[in-house]
């Protein structure tokens, strides 16, 4: 039950499990190109799916995968926020980073 579509929706969810542990560690350049390797995996399920569907049955383990790469984004947003908020004041001119 393992069709090209669901390989697509496989492979995003691991870049997306690999963006979350670049998270954790603070790794936010590998953040940045792993997500790059997400929008480019997402173009081509969309190009798949223009010409395949899901066989019946694959639609719940869709599902399942959808949750868990929400999950990972969810959490990425969260270890983000204060790395961006850090951003923001360095853009501000409110640098709190010691030079």
């Amino acid at each position: 039950m393992n069709s090209e579509l669901l390989n697509y929706y496989e492979a995003i969810e691991q870049a997306s499990a690999d963006m979350l542990s670049a998270a954790r560690t603070g790794n936010w350049d590998e953040v940045v190109k792993l997500e790059g390797a997400c929008v480019l995996l997402i173009s081509q399920l969309k190009a798949a799916a223009n010409h395949s569907q899901l066989a019946a049955g694959e639609s719940q383990l869709k599902t399942r995968i959808m949750q868990r790469i929400l999950l990972n984004d969810a959490e990425i947003r969260h270890l983000a926020e204060p790395w961006l908020e850090d951003l923001d004041q360095v853009l501000k001119g409110n640098s709190r980073l010691v030079h």
